[in-house]
């Protein structure tokens, strides 16, 4: 979504364009007749609904129940009434969908994905400054940079708690009762030891998720979204202007616009993140925060808008406003429906090592 760019330059190394599109501002943003009028009252309407919307989700339903941490405290186990559509697990954030694979493989593809995505955005602030985040798209790249990163260090700790049997690969009855812990060689030479340990298991208590778990299934929702709403945008509503004229994408622009949703869809196909509708609330707040800082730059200074459909001048700015705003739904939309299908396809396929979450 950063194709609109004043100072677009050639850059051979990584292809040039030989038409660039080059906004002109029209109008001086920072004067008061530019924000006093009903356009600016129905856009801030929308973009301030979509912030209530958000905080009421976030607020309704973050966050474990009441009473879960008390119960793993008595060593009881989680039932449907402890838990709240919220609750996450602290295996989630670095546990593979199947039995079979390793935590260690995990780790790689988000290595990998971080140092990727990490050396595409370094080159592209190297070619075009700074100023590349004067664009959400740049933004939600960094956000979906970051959460590699953080997931990279996360899957370390499980790779380390699952080597050192400080926790077990959880099963798919572990949360009815029959668990069974991983023997040692007493409880071996012992088999009452066993069955007591193994009742004992029974009441086992999957611990909730730490700050950075969080942390880490929130930047994962809102990527989720982000990366949808930039790259479906882009490809299905700028790259057809561009095409008409003739403008030649570049390296760097076709891969900020397609390298986050394949690697995202690739740890998707990996993680055991499960994804609640509410958080579509830190996707909302994503977009507006960056709406409300380009009102506040343009408020101060006389600027072009990085996105036409941004610019409040229009007449159409209520109805591009509103637009892109449900246009939130369906982009997040996307993603559940794709797990969904992974879930049910890995029951079908792998049905002993499929490891549903509960």
């Amino acid at each position: 979504m950063d194709c609109f760019r004043p100072d677009e330059k050639s850059h051979p190394k990584f292809g040039a364009s030989q038409q660039p599109w080059q906004p002109v501002m029209t109008v001086n943003t920072a004067s008061a007749h530019y924000w006093l009028n009903w356009r600016v009252l129905l856009c801030a309407l929308w973009v301030f609904s979509s912030v209530v919307v958000g905080a009421i989700l976030i607020w309704r339903y973050e966050g474990p129940a009441d009473g879960s941490a008390r119960a793993q405290e008595e060593g009881r186990a989680e039932d449907g009434r402890q838990k709240s559509v919220g609750t996450l697990y602290d295996d989630e954030s670095w546990r593979p969908c199947l039995k079979d694979i390793h935590p260690a493989w995990l780790l790689a593809f988000r290595m990998t994905s971080f140092f990727v995505m990490l050396t595409l955005l370094i080159a592209n602030l190297i070619v075009d400054g700074g100023s590349i985040f004067y664009y959400y798209t740049q933004w939600t790249f960094a956000l979906v940079t970051i959460y590699f990163g953080l997931g990279s260090l996360l899957s370390i700790y499980g790779c380390h708690q699952y080597l050192n049997n400080k926790v077990d690969i959880v099963r798919p009855d572990i949360e009815q009762g029959t668990y069974e812990a991983p023997r040692s060689s007493e409880e071996n030479a012992n088999p009452h030891a066993v069955k007591e340990s193994t009742s004992h298991e029974g009441h086992f208590a999957r611990q909730t998720a730490g700050f950075w778990g969080y942390v880490f299934q929130i930047i994962y929702q809102t990527n989720a979204g982000a990366v949808m709403l930039t790259d479906c945008v882009f490809w299905f509503i700028i790259f057809p202007f561009l095409a008409i004229k003739d403008y030649d994408l570049n390296f760097l622009l076709i891969g900020m616009h397609s390298v986050n949703a394949v690697f995202l869809l690739g740890d998707t196909a990996l993680n055991s993140l499960r994804f609640p509708w509410f958080r579509i609330g830190y996707f909302l707040l994503w977009t507006a925060t960056y709406v409300i800082f380009q009102w506040i730059i343009h408020a101060i200074i006389p600027l072009w808008w990085p996105y036409p459909f941004l610019d409040l001048s229009s007449s159409r700015a209520p109805a591009c406003y509103l637009m892109v705003a449900l246009m939130h739904i369906p982009c997040y939309a996307i993603f559940p429906l794709i797990i969904r299908l992974k879930h049910f396809l890995l029951a079908r396929w792998f049905p002993q090592s499929y490891q549903p979450v509960k």
